[in-house]
């Protein structure tokens, strides 16, 4: 067995200045991610956990906490039917566990860098609304107040990654008004993550914000006019060509329509 891997980066150059990804097919027959280093080669499993390892049987180790937690749930409804309307305590994670979850959670951030680079928005917005659960879930089961609130400070990053995936796979499909309402909707995230940290201002400064809201007004010239508008301008035109069977049918298609600007009753 050869171990030496110099073949294999002298046929993939180091490209400074950019994340040189590629997605192959494993001896498994199953896709592996590979990013080109300056010092080398890293590789990861497209699909479950990065490093392909399944802790206690689980596809992550996020898994099997959550797991857990809601047999831990579970049990003590069927115990305490009195609480089955509340969220029962249950018992907390460790700072360990809570180390295992950041560490697996940064594996996955470099799947998810490497998946964008590819334009693998799908994957992206699978491993960055997985990280997102690791956040929510240490802040509300950590034991220590650090393992609370550490990751805090990566929520705007994963929020933005995640935000530009979805924007971008709709623009690939087509559907402008469905990329610029995943940009809305995180852009409206980010505002009650940064009103309840450090106010408007910090969120006006974020450099997420700025890269949202630049996405979004690259986009918004591009929209299509409401249908309504588009019935309108169609109708003006049959008029104006004397098409008046067209005209009549565009008027009551008009009709038909809901007037937004009508008073409600």
């Amino acid at each position: 067995m050869k171990w030496d891997i110099t073949p294999l980066l002298r046929e993939w150059p180091h490209k400074p200045g950019q994340i040189n990804a590629r997605l192959i097919e494993g001896d498994d027959g199953m896709p592996r991610v590979q990013v080109r280093l300056d010092l080398g080669l890293l590789q990861m499993h497209a699909d479950g956990r990065p490093d392909g390892e399944r802790p206690f049987g689980h596809t992550s180790f996020l898994e099997y906490v959550e797991a857990r937690i809601d047999a831990e749930i579970a049990e003590v409804r069927e115990a305490e039917p009195s609480v089955a309307t509340e969220q029962p305590k249950v018992q907390s994670l460790t700072s360990d566990e809570c180390r295992a979850l950041r560490e697996e959670a940064a594996q996955y951030y470099q799947r998810y860098v490497a998946c964008l680079a590819l334009e693998d928005f799908d994957r992206v917005v699978r491993d960055t609304t997985r990280n997102l659960r690791v956040l929510d879930l240490c802040a509300e089961h950590a034991a220590e107040e650090h393992d609370k609130t550490v990751l805090e400070q990566f929520r705007p990053y994963i929020v933005m990654v995640r935000a530009r995936a979805l924007a971008s796979a709709a623009i690939r499909d087509d559907e402008l008004k469905a990329a610029v309402l995943a940009l809305d909707d995180a852009l409206e995230l980010l505002k009650t993550h940064f009103a309840e940290r450090g106010g408007t201002t910090a969120f006006e400064g974020a450099e997420e914000v700025r890269m949202l809201r630049a996405m979004r007004e690259a986009l918004a010239p591009k929209l299509p006019v409401s249908l309504k508008a588009e019935l309108r301008q169609r109708l003006q035109r049959a008029i104006e060509q004397e098409n008046y069977e067209l005209a009549a049918i565009l008027r009551d298609e008009l009709k038909q329509l809901p007037d937004k600007d009508a008073p409600k009753a």
